[in-house]
């Protein structure tokens, strides 16, 4: 199946000018991306290059040092984080869920109990109402005969569905995934992908996936977005980037992970 075409919905995500240093380090060097909804788009490029760090800056775990980020209307100000700036904060994040590389679930809950937590913590979600709705998402995930378990007994494969789920239970307008089956073995990333790809497929969620999963890239995305040297140095959509890039650099990457 070929990538899908590109949508021209309302945007959700868009980034203006955005810069990340470290110090004397400069890891973005003017991202610009809009990314509308029902999209989704992959994020590829050497370690190093600024991937994880974009999706980082979109949820403000990391604060930018300079341009603009807005999800869903939701455009916080730059700067000190005052009491309304944290606020915005707060609002972005609830439409932004992230699913991490190395899952992050508390070992302390059970699925069902990583699944609710932000449900009843960060949106005041009653519990009553709130485990109905984490039994359904894990049942997305294909997990519901695991909503007792504790991460300890679960597979790799099977937290990151928890933590897929966790993220669904917000009810986000976008899912940012940042390398989601990297530290996945090899026979366990089918399980994730699939998922990921019925997110997008069945349920059209709005989705900036960090990955170098060519065959998900390639099947799934609308858009790809190649990064080197913390810039984007080449995008467009999925099938044409992939069969014929443009620059060298993105020609070698692809040789090299094809």
């Amino acid at each position: 199946m070929d990538a899908q075409p590109q949508l021209d919905g309302p945007v959700v995500v868009k980034v203006e000018g955005l810069h990340k240093s470290f110090g004397q380090l400069e890891v973005l060097r003017g991202i610009d991306m809009e990314v509308r909804n029902g999209e989704v788009v992959v994020i590829f490029g050497r370690s190093g290059s600024g991937k994880s760090t974009l999706l980082r800056c979109i949820n403000f775990l990391e604060e930018p040092t300079s341009g603009s980020i807005e999800v869903d209307g939701i455009r916080p100000a730059g700067g000190h984080r005052t009491r309304a700036v944290r606020e915005q904060i707060r609002q972005l994040r609830m439409r932004c869920a992230m699913v991490f590389q190395e899952f992050n679930l508390f070992p302390h809950m059970t699925a069902l109990g990583n699944v609710i937590e932000g449900p009843v913590t960060v949106k005041g979600m009653p519990r009553e109402t709130a485990i109905p709705l984490g039994e359904h998402v894990l049942e997305m995930v294909g997990l519901a005969d695991k909503r007792d378990e504790y991460p300890i007994r679960l597979s790799g494969g099977q937290k990151q569905r928890v933590a897929i789920a966790r993220a669904l239970a917000m009810e986000p307008k976008v899912i940012l995934f940042d390398e989601p089956t990297s530290a996945l073995d090899p026979e366990l990333i089918g399980e994730v992908l699939a998922v990921m790809r019925s997110l997008a497929t069945e349920l059209h969620m709005t989705m900036i996936v960090v990955t170098h999963e060519m065959g998900f890239a390639r099947e799934v995305a609308h858009r790809v977005a190649f990064f080197h040297e913390g810039r984007i140095l080449e995008e467009g959509p999925a099938r044409e980037i992939l069969a014929a890039p443009a620059s060298p650099e993105t020609k070698r990457f692809l040789d090299a992970v094809l």
